[in-house]
């Protein structure tokens, strides 16, 4: 059995999750599907090491995208 954790919500935050919640769900699980992310644990191993190398090139070759990206805004900005 897994062990359980309390936590108090607003008002408007258990309104809002209860929002989302779909009839077969408990509470645990509209908050899992929410956040939506997965532990580092839990896709740990996934990848080879190619793989993983791949990735982290396509990560750089994004965040390049995203700086030259910022600098020419800046530029634009500063004209």
């Amino acid at each position: 059995m897994r062990m359980s954790k309390s936590i108090r919500l607003s008002e408007e935050a258990y309104e809002r999750l209860a929002a989302h919640k779909r009839d077969d769900e408990t509470f645990s699980e509209v908050v899992l599907r929410l956040a939506g992310e997965r532990s580092l644990l839990e896709i740990a191993g996934i990848l080879d090491d190619e793989g993983a190398a791949e990735v982290r090139d396509a990560v750089e070759k994004r965040r390049e995208r995203r700086r030259s990206g910022l600098e020419e805004t800046v530029d634009e900005m500063g004209s």
